[in-house]
């Protein structure tokens, strides 16, 4: 295993930060998330709890994948990371949405943008350095999954 510099693991580390902190910042705003309990919901929604640890494992997961494209040294690495924070804006206001202010259409609407803007990421990442993009796939599966659980909670109530 190659030797990581001090500055880069300080990057690594600012890196993963961001992204759970972005997170963090959308889950205090949104503040009413006890009302998903009051929901009604398909058979398939999974506990409360396990949106934290998968959304902390997501951003975990972003945090590594942007680092890997910001260390690249890549001449499109601008480009890409750019794209990356524009989705992690979408994302961090997702939940404001659908939690603060329980626009369920609106957030299902929204989810379909982020959909779109990680699969260009994903796109723009892979021609930088296919790991990067591959760390992004489990964050788009769970967005699919998640535009598909709140389309069904859209129609439940």
């Amino acid at each position: 295993m190659r030797y990581m510099k001090p500055q880069n693991k300080s990057v690594l580390i600012i890196s993963i930060l961001i992204p759970l902190a972005i997170g963090s910042l959308s889950a205090l705003i949104s503040g009413n998330m006890s009302m998903y309990s009051s929901l009604n919901k398909p058979s398939f929604s999974p506990p409360a709890y396990i949106f934290s640890v998968v959304w902390t494992f997501l951003y975990i997961l972003m945090g590594i994948s942007s680092y890997l494209i910001f260390v690249s040294g890549n001449a499109s690495s601008g480009k890409a990371l750019i794209l990356y924070g524009i989705q992690l804006f979408v994302n961090f206001c997702w939940s404001i949405i659908f939690f603060g202010f329980s626009q369920y259409l609106l957030a299902f609407l929204w989810l379909i943008l982020l959909i779109i803007l990680i699969i260009l990421m994903i796109q723009q990442f892979y021609k930088i350095n296919p790991v990067a993009a591959y760390l992004q796939i489990p964050y788009l599966l769970w967005c699919i999954f998640a535009a598909i659980l709140n389309y069904t909670i859209l129609m439940l109530n």
